[in-house]
């Protein structure tokens, strides 16, 4: 079997395995969110709902920064045997799998969940205001995808102009965490 061979029959199990790990990730997420919003004052749900928007972003980010990163300067690292160069190689090895997680799986379940939490906060903020008023709901989603598709944008454009920055870092991270080893 030659290589490209090999290679189409291991890029075939990937959609299986994202949607194992989306079906995981978003139970356990939700799980979080859940339990953080249970009997959770409007405050608690707020900060809730910014996190998981800050999480979507954050890995929209990585995503983009791994498919317009150059890997040279990543193979001198790991060649010099320099902390997360060795992991950075081997996200941008895998930058479409990357790519496909970071913006796909937790960057849709992140947007989910926020729609989730935005009903939470919807329903104290109609109860708080003594009102059924469809003004409220349009405002709160209005405000969410704003700041949810502003910071991905925000993101994207750090993502592509710092690309190796973005990658270093997160290398170093999963360098800390002993992932990838």
């Amino acid at each position: 079997m030659s290589d490209r061979e090999k290679s189409k029959k291991k890029n075939s199990h990937w959609p299986l395995k994202v949607f194992l790990i989306s079906v995981a990730l978003s139970a356990v997420l939700s799980f979080f969110s859940s339990t953080a919003l249970s009997g959770a004052g409007i405050w608690i749900a707020a900060f809730v709902l910014v996190a998981f928007i800050g999480l979507g972003i954050i890995f929209d980010m990585v995503g983009v920064a791994v498919t317009a990163a150059d890997p040279r300067p990543f193979h001198s690292m790991a060649a010099h045997k320099e902390k997360g160069g060795r992991e950075a190689v081997r996200l941008l090895s895998k930058a479409n799998e990357v790519s496909s997680f970071c913006n796909d799986v937790v960057g849709d379940i992140c947007g989910i969940v926020s729609g989730s939490t935005a009903a939470v906060i919807v329903t104290q903020l109609q109860q708080g205001l003594n009102t059924t008023s469809v003004l409220v709901s349009i405002g709160v989603t209005a405000l969410i995808s704003g700041a949810t598709i502003g910071g991905k944008a925000l993101g994207k454009k750090v993502a592509i102009h710092d690309s190796t920055s973005v990658v270093y870092r997160v290398a170093r991270v999963m360098h800390t965490l002993h992932l990838f080893r």
